[in-house]
């Protein structure tokens, strides 16, 4: 078996878990909780660092291999040919996660803005996509160091999810609402209080990433950390494959 198809069948792995993340996507969606403040104790960010000479330009010239990357794939049935997969595609989200596997699994171990692991697509009314960005990954133990030399942390924030609180059977339905429990949604951010409860504690249960919007004329835009009304979501809500749970 190779490594790829062995890192899709670690995804699929996930499934009971990505079913309560999937209901949390919904339901924020549907909601309206947007942004990141329903997400307090469950969200890691890198914090933004001072500005060092050639930052800007390198940062450009991730923007430039961006665009590069989406431009063959502003029809999504280009994306599904050539190997992207749809991740979640019947639950309501702000903007999908066409995937790659084999971009994420070499995330892990270089950086090539060529190849991001997801392109990014919002919902049209019709029922198709438009493309919109791309997210690149990292693997959940890389220093913040190591990312800052893939994209300066002076110019963008990358972020985790973390403290996530695992459901025991049963209790699913405490993964929603305002008095929701576990999850990303949840009041329960410790491995003891998610014990107590019954739950299982995964202090991250993705790696690094980080959203990039190339198209975009206002530079704040291009590196976006919040929902907006564009589709732009970069506190993704979702088990995104090219990550590690520890």
């Amino acid at each position: 078996m190779s490594l790829v198809a062995r890192f899709r069948g670690w995804v699929v792995a996930l499934g009971s878990l990505a079913v309560g993340l999937a209901g949390l996507t919904a339901a924020a969606f549907d909601s309206g909780q947007q942004g990141m403040a329903h997400m307090a104790g469950h969200m890691y960010m890198t914090v933004l660092r001072s500005a060092k000479p050639g930052d800007q330009q390198k940062a450009d010239a991730i923007v430039a291999a961006a665009k590069i990357a989406m431009a063959p794939y502003q029809d999504y049935h280009k994306a599904l040919a050539d190997g992207y997969e749809i991740f979640l595609p019947t639950v309501p989200q702000p903007q999908y996660h066409f995937t790659k596997y084999e971009y994420g699994l070499e995330a892990r171990l270089q950086f090539d803005p060529g190849r991001p692991t997801s392109l990014l697509y919002k919902k049209t009314p019709d029922g198709g996509y438009t493309l919109v960005g791309v997210m690149y990954t990292d693997r959940v133990d890389a220093t913040e160091d190591e990312l800052n030399d893939r994209i300066p942390l002076s110019i963008a924030h990358w972020h985790q999810h973390v403290n996530f609180c695992k459901a025991p059977a049963g209790e699913k339905a405490a993964y929603f609402g305002p008095e929701a429990k576990f999850g990303l949604l949840g009041s329960i951010t410790t491995k003891e209080a998610c014990e107590t409860a019954g739950g299982v504690f995964h202090p991250h249960i993705f790696g690094w990433m980080v959203h990039v919007y190339p198209n975009e004329a206002d530079p704040k835009k291009i590196w976006a950390i919040d929902d907006d009304d564009q589709g732009h979501d970069n506190m993704d809500h979702s088990v995104m494959p090219g990550m590690k749970m520890n």
